[in-house]
């Protein structure tokens, strides 16, 4: 059976959308899938279970969908994981719908989104620091454990080597812990390059972020003219699309509702035309939530 790709712009809004949900970061949340899959949502792994967008394995897959997939819609197949031995496993004919959410978009940014939302609040009470992205990456890539024992070493001894302490994951990645002619890598030189990567994939994501302002700028102008031919993804007008905006924001307190100016512009100097940088955020997540 021929798999059909799934398009790009329904990946950034699904991510969007997971985004937007769980409060993590939009940015991480895109850098992540192009580091895991290049945003492939139906890309597997040639050496262990990974799947899907984010690849995940069979048992993180399994431990964060038991846990948060009834808060998205997914509580058929939370129901059908069941743990033993400190495996889990799905009960019944489920597995292959269980195991095939992986491969869809809006369920596997939900669950990285999750799963990312849970290594932050165990990776900072474990360390003792606030967390960044590309620790939260090195807990999604070894695990909680692995990445607690990574960052531990990145911070006493950096120039240890990362095959010696993860052998098994050096094995299934032998790209990461060596270099191409076939020095062991560092867990300092490791971590440095995952940033490095993760930075790229952030800066593509502001301009991805920027080009949608521009669009929601375009269309503020038109509908001040009294023209709404601009339309979004899902056939809405520009003045149905940017007034769900304007209100959604007014709800979650970014603008000034009653206090904001002619320009749409609050006390703190915040509009839909000159957001401030998590302000953008949302107002990209928004409208790629629409499908544009």
């Amino acid at each position: 059976m021929t798999v059909q790709p799934v398009s790009q712009s329904r990946i950034q809004s699904a991510i969007a959308l997971a985004s937007s949900r769980t409060g993590v970061d939009f940015g991480y949340l895109l850098g992540q899938a192009k580091l895991e899959s290049g945003l492939n949502a139906n890309a597997r792994a040639g050496t262990s279970s990974a799947s899907g967008l984010y690849q995940f394995v069979e048992q993180s897959w399994l431990a964060v969908l038991k846990k948060h997939g009834a808060e998205h819609g997914l509580g058929w197949a939370a129901d059908s994981i069941g743990q033993s031995g400190g495996r889990y496993y799905v009960s019944g004919g489920a597995r292959n719908a269980v195991m095939g959410l992986r491969n869809d978009p809006t369920a596997a940014s939900l669950m990285a989104a999750e799963h990312a939302s849970d290594n932050k609040a165990a990776l900072e009470s474990t360390l003792g620091r606030e967390t960044n992205g590309t620790d939260l990456y090195m807990a999604h890539f070894l695990g909680l454990g692995g990445a607690t024992k990574f960052l531990s070493r990145l911070a006493s001894s950096p120039q240890t080597t990362g095959a010696a302490l993860f052998p098994a994951a050096a094995r299934a990645n032998r790209s990461v812990f060596y270099a191409s002619n076939g020095q062991p890598r560092t867990v300092a030189d490791i971590y440095d390059r995952f940033a490095n990567k993760l930075a790229g994939s952030s800066a593509d994501s502001d301009a991805t972020r920027a080009a949608n302002m521009q669009f929601a700028a375009q269309a503020l102008a038109l509908q001040g003219q009294g023209d709404a031919t601009v339309v979004t993804g899902n056939n809405e007008s520009a003045s149905d699309a940017l007034a769900w905006a304007t209100s959604t924001m007014n709800q979650l307190g970014l603008r000034g509702g009653a206090t904001a100016n002619a320009t749409g512009a609050n006390a703190t100097g915040d509009s839909l035309l000159r957001p401030k940088p998590d302000h953008a955020r949302l107002a990209y997540m928004m409208l790629a939530s629409m499908g544009g």
